[in-house]
């Protein structure tokens, strides 16, 4: 709890006088006011991050975390939970999507066993970090205890604080849990103050049948455990994930160290809120990558006050949507770095 509470009185607001610099120099470039639109937007908020009007973008890490949830055994998901372990072991060859997208990128990828219900073997790029074998049925009781899910959490802050260390310029979100929907449903709805319907999707591809019966476990979940709305560590201990509650840990972290951190779809995202109703600042840090299929996802959003870079139509997770976001984000900062002003070039303002 020490680490969070420091971590909680670390982060301050970005620096505005450095926004406004960014979008001056942004301004003075060989093009009409504004006309890269959201790349300027993206560049100017980088570079007042990173405290630098020409920051690097080079080293740029996407942590997926992993973990299990006991709410599967309510058939609330299309694929078993031994998905989960089998799909790290593919992250750790190279294998999957967020692999192939965080190479075409140029971003590492990093896996954090924080709650996977297997013992793996020690692996290059794998982080174990393991709080607990998976949550437990929050259809039964609370998901976790407070204990389990601030270690969760501060295993995702101490993560930010090697970054920082490490000199890396941009931190990713990513995640790998069968069942994870679930968790990130319960906890818009309970933090919104939404039906579970408004904000419940077929995650892995769930048939009609099936996600009735996800919207009335999710439900049973939260008439059972009650968490408070006005306490976020509550909702994440009772209804959360231990993979959710570490990816708030680096979001927390990155803003704390100010490394931006380029947060991926719902799953991310819940992990995103849960930080940013710990502390209102934290969004200042945060680049949303995309807007999920999944129906909770722009509410969620909105509730922290992020616009998605991309709708792709993606609802993959892992970090898939990050990836993809890094490049334009780092595309947005070099044109900041790299374009020619109007006296460099020789050409006449307007």
């Amino acid at each position: 709890m020490q680490l969070l509470e420091a971590t909680l009185a670390k982060i301050q607001p970005v620096d505005e006088a450095l926004l406004a610099k960014a979008q001056a120099k942004l301004d003075n470039k060989t093009k009409p006011l504004g006309s890269l639109g959201r790349l300027e937007e993206m560049a100017r908020r980088f570079a007042a991050i990173a405290g630098n009007l020409s920051p690097d973008t080079e080293k740029k890490v996407i942590f997926t975390f992993a973990g299990d949830h006991g709410i599967v055994e309510e058939g609330v998901s299309a694929f078993p939970k031994e998905v989960t372990p089998q799909m790290v072991l593919n992250f750790l060859r190279g294998g999957a999507g967020v692999n192939v997208l965080a190479r075409h990128s140029g971003a590492e990828v990093r896996v954090v066993d924080v709650g996977v219900d297997y013992d793996f073997e020690p692996a290059p790029g794998l982080i174990m970090a393991k709080v607990a074998k998976g949550t437990r049925n929050f259809a039964k009781g609370s998901a976790m205890t407070r204990e389990e899910a601030v270690a969760a959490i501060e295993v995702g802050i101490a993560l930010a604080d090697q970054a920082k260390q490490e000199g890396i310029a941009m931190l990713g979100t990513g995640e790998m849990g069968i069942g994870n929907t679930s968790p990130s449903s319960a906890i818009i709805a309970a933090l919104a103050g939404c039906t579970v319907r408004e904000v419940t999707h077929r995650g892995t591809g769930i048939n009609d049948e099936a996600l009735e019966r996800k919207i009335r476990v999710i439900q049973a979940g939260l008439d059972l455990n009650r968490p408070d709305p006005e306490d976020p560590l509550d909702v994440l201990t009772k209804v959360g994930g231990l993979e959710i509650a570490a990816i708030a840990g680096l979001v927390l972290g990155a803003a704390a160290n100010s490394i931006p951190v380029v947060v991926d779809g719902f799953i991310s995202t819940a992990g995103a809120l849960i930080a940013s109703e710990m502390h209102p600042m934290v969004k200042e840090y945060i680049f949303a990558a995309h807007s999920s299929v999944e129906i909770g996802h722009r509410m969620m959003m909105e509730r922290i006050g992020v616009k998605p870079l991309l709708d792709l139509q993606l609802r993959l997770g892992e970090g898939t949507g990050a990836a993809l976001a890094m490049g334009l984000i780092e595309a947005g900062v070099k044109v900041l770095k790299e374009m020619a002003t109007f006296a460099e070039a020789g050409v006449a303002e307007g």
